[in-house]
Order: C-alpha cells, then sequence, then structure tokens
C-alpha cells in the first residue's frame, strides 16, 4: 500500500542547474519524511534533466515542458501533486533542514488555517541581509500588507491543496509578478498564519532573476490589481487600498510617458485610474 505524502515541494526550474542541486539538497535533508519533490523543467537546456536522473531519488519526480514562464511551470506541478498542503520551493532558494517538520507541527496546533508561512533569511551575493522594518512577516488576514508588497513568498509558504479549486491557480499571462497576483486573491479569501521561525533561504543578486529580465515589474502589477479590483469580494476599504496602489504606479507611469513626451501612453494609464474610480 502506498503512503501519500503529507506536502509536496514543488521547484519550478529554468536553466538554473547549480542552484538547483543545492535547492533538492535542502529538501532531501528534510527531518520530516512525508514528502514528495515534484522538479518542473520549464525548458531547460543547461543539463538540468541530467543532473537531476543522476540524484535517482525516490522521492523526485522530473516533468520537463516547453518554455512557459514560472506561473505554468507551477501549476503544471500543483496538477501532479499528492500532497495534502503544498509547498512551493524557487530553484534559487532552500529550506531549512526543519522546515517541513516545524510547519506540520503548526498545521498540526492549528486545525482552523489553510495557508501558512514563514519567517525568510536574505542573502545577496552571498552576503546575508538585514530585514527593514517594512519587510516584517504579517499574521492574519493579510491583504493590505500584500496589496503594497510581496509580503508573501512562494518559497516562504505552504497552502492546502484545496484552496486552487475556489481562488484559481497561477496567471500564465503574467510573465512575472504571477506571485503577487495569486496572492492578492489569496489573501483576500483566507487568513494567514505565521509561523515564527527562519525556515527558508532565499539566495538574490543573481542576473537571471524575473526583476531582472522585467524591469518594467510594475506593468504586471498594474495588470494584477485591474483584476482584484474586479472582484466582487472587496469590501469598500480593501477596495480603496487596491485602488490607491493601482493609482500611484499608474501615476509613476503617467510621469515618465509626459517626460518622454509619450502623450498617448499616458492618457492610457489615466484612462485606468479613472475606469477604477469610485
Amino acid at each position: 500500500m502506498t503512503i501519500k505524502p503529507f506536502f509536496s515541494i514543488i521547484i519550478p526550474t529554468f536553466n538554473r542547474k547549480s542552484f538547483l542541486r543545492i535547492a533538492l539538497d535542502s529538501c532531501l535533508q528534510q527531518t520530516f519524511d512525508g514528502y514528495e519533490i515534484i522538479v518542473i523543467d520549464d525548458g531547460s537546456n543547461d543539463g538540468t534533466k541530467k543532473m537531476v536522473a543522476g540524484l535517482n531519488h525516490k522521492k523526485i519526480s522530473y516533468s520537463y515542458q516547453k518554455n512557459q514562464g514560472p506561473a505554468a511551470a507551477r501549476n503544471n506541478g500543483i496538477k501532479k501533486a499528492k500532497g495534502k498542503f503544498i509547498c512551493f520551493l524557487d530553484s534559487d532558494d532552500r529550506f531549512r533542514k526543519q522546515k517541513l517538520e516545524t510547519t506540520y507541527d503548526y498545521i498540526q496546533k492549528h486545525p482552523g488555517y489553510k495557508v501558512f508561512h514563514s519567517q525568510e533569511i536574505w542573502y545577496r551575493n552571498g552576503r546575508l541581509l538585514s530585514a527593514k522594518k517594512y519587510h516584517q512577516k504579517p499574521n492574519g488576514w493579510v491583504f493590505p500588507a500584500a496589496v503594497k508588497l510581496c509580503c508573501l513568498s512562494p518559497s516562504a509558504i505552504t497552502l492546502k491543496k484545496d484552496i486552487f479549486g475556489k481562488i484559481g491557480y497561477f496567471d500564465e499571462k503574467l510573465l512575472a509578478c504571477e506571485d503577487y497576483d495569486f496572492f492578492l486573491r489569496l489573501s483576500l479569501t483566507y487568513p494567514v498564519f505565521l509561523i515564527p521561525e527562519y525556515l527558508t533561504l532565499k539566495e538574490g543578486g543573481h542576473p537571471d532573476q524575473q526583476s531582472k529580465k522585467y524591469p518594467a515589474m510594475d506593468e504586471f502589477r498594474i495588470y494584477a490589481l485591474k483584476k482584484i479590483l474586479k472582484s466582487k469580494d472587496l469590501n469598500d476599504e480593501n477596495y480603496r487600498l487596491a485602488y490607491q496602489e493601482l493609482k500611484q504606479k499608474c501615476t509613476i507611469y503617467i510621469k515618465g510617458a509626459l517626460k518622454r513626451n509619450k502623450l498617448k501612453q499616458a492618457d492610457g494609464y489615466k484612462q485606468i485610474i479613472a475606469n477604477y474610480q469610485r
């Protein structure tokens, strides 16, 4: 009889063979045994498949897809997952060895929650970063924080699998900020329990990060904010917060467009502001 894993760890990856090996090692060193690892290779050509096959580990499953972006890769992993709870791990991040055991303990103690996240340790170019006050992780109904800042992180969050049937999957139209879009919907629908322990280590500063590929990241966030403002689930205060953020981001683009004498582009962002004003 095959016992289903409690956790499914989904790792989307694209041409990060060396980072991925570190991420996988951090999963295989977990002190909690009830998990599976699902690697979704989003079109790598750097030998990722061979590296994963060389590990030959029963907990790891590998799937290749043509390059479609991180949203499609995460969705593919979710659909393959057998676990009751989903953990995401970006291929350039890693878990501390007690990540799953600690998370499991909190899930058992707080059965009313379907969403958990933890504190993170950040490195940039191998150097430890000091967390700023505005990076403090929120707890409970966190939409007001999530709309202003990416305060929820894929590599630090654990979700009950059945929530995807209610709020949907990652938006595959988004080439970046798909996590911002998803977490807006998530935090509007579910309270989030903060595990007050540092369970994820994040590595930044390398050239293939999404923020380096897409400098105009706020265009994706504007798209996400327009989507959430159409939601019937927003109360007046949450609508005000989302609209305020949309207006602020559009205003920055308006100023930039006017400076470059792109009047039509500026008018487009002015129209977005007008369309969502109550």
